[in-house]
């Protein structure tokens, strides 16, 4: 009798039902156990040394003593210091050339990638490995190679079209590439475009994303391919252009391993490969001047951070987000 009463009533799991104050406190414990390990980092690795810095930044500090106190000292010998102006302009001349030209190359190649073409994806992925590698140690000493005034294969290629049949004028035997002032900060520009896979594949993603159905409409209004590009593809695609020039900026102003490698650290010749970072790592681990590094550092910052915002200010007259139409932005 007593097993028919159990099976005719079951059992009924009660829960223990929490205040909503108890909850909340429950969820921010987790949350803060979860991302306990990223913020332990970042204050240790991120924050920690940014505060340092700041502080090092107004001292004189040589690794080898104590760090002094002399307020904004080091700021203002920077700002009479030849070298440093120096290496402001060589970073910047680098910056005018490499970051436009990057970008137009990549999206040309971006939008020949994109057509309906045999092996398209095998040309993709071929365009895209010399990212991979970067401007690493070994592709700058390849291009040291390349670029070699005496026995390079450039400028053995341009010495074979010298002559009475050749397609270029006698007496040009190509340039000093690596050892003429003029001519450093070119080649290192060519040298940079090596790695333009890696923004060609963000403006092939782009590009697939634009609706069809503009280029039809387009097409039906009498555009044709040329006038399509400039009026539907650039604006439908201005938002990864502008994420792409700020980058290239960023990137451009952190040179260093090529110039470093080239000029074994010494920005030679005539200072010509004297970029921002190198004079930067120079003061700190050639000279130990630590106060004067970071207060580098800081100018760095601040140009980069002003820069971007600039250019954010700038991008509402030329850059299209659809969610402009909607409210979103």
């Amino acid at each position: 009798m007593a097993a028919v009463q159990s099976l005719a009533k079951p059992k009924v799991r009660r829960f223990r039902i929490l205040p909503e104050g108890k909850i909340e406190r429950k969820e921010a414990l987790w949350f803060w156990f979860f991302i306990s390990p990223w913020a332990i980092g970042f204050l240790l690795f991120t924050l920690g040394p940014i505060v340092a810095s700041g502080y090092l930044s107004l001292t004189r500090y040589n690794l080898s003593s104590s760090p002094v106190f002399i307020g904004f000292d080091n700021y203002a010998n920077l700002a009479t210091d030849r070298i440093f102006w120096k290496s402001l302009q060589v970073t910047a001349y680098y910056t005018l050339l490499a970051v436009p030209l990057g970008i137009c190359l990549s999206l040309a190649l971006a939008v020949l990638l994109n057509q309906k073409i045999p092996f398209v994806g095998v040309f993709r992925t071929l365009y895209y490995l010399p990212s991979l590698l970067g401007t690493s140690v070994a592709v700058v000493l390849l291009f040291q190679w390349l670029f070699n005034s005496q026995f390079g294969i450039i400028n053995y290629l341009i010495r074979a079209l010298v002559g009475p049949s050749g397609a270029i004028p006698l007496g040009i035997v190509g340039p000093k590439w690596f050892e003429s002032p003029g001519w450093t900060v070119p080649t290192l520009v060519i040298m940079s475009l090596w790695g333009f896979g890696g923004s060609m594949l963000v403006y092939l993603s782009a590009l697939q994303g634009v609706p069809t159905q503009l280029y039809e409409a387009a097409t039906i209004d009498g555009a044709g391919r040329i006038r399509q590009f400039f009026h539907v593809t650039l604006p439908m695609i201005s938002p990864v252009i502008l994420f792409t020039f700020i980058t290239g900026i960023i990137g451009s102003f952190q040179v260093f391993t090529p110039a470093y490698i080239v000029s074994n650290g010494s920005g030679s010749p005539a200072y010509s490969l004297m970029f921002y970072v190198l004079y930067l790592f120079n003061n700190a681990f050639r000279t130990y001047r630590m106060g004067v590094a970071n207060a580098q550092a800081w100018i760095l910052f601040i140009i980069v951070m002003l820069m971007t915002l600039l250019l954010f200010r700038l991008s509402r007259r030329f850059v299209y987000y659809e969610s402009d139409e909607e409210g979103g932005i």
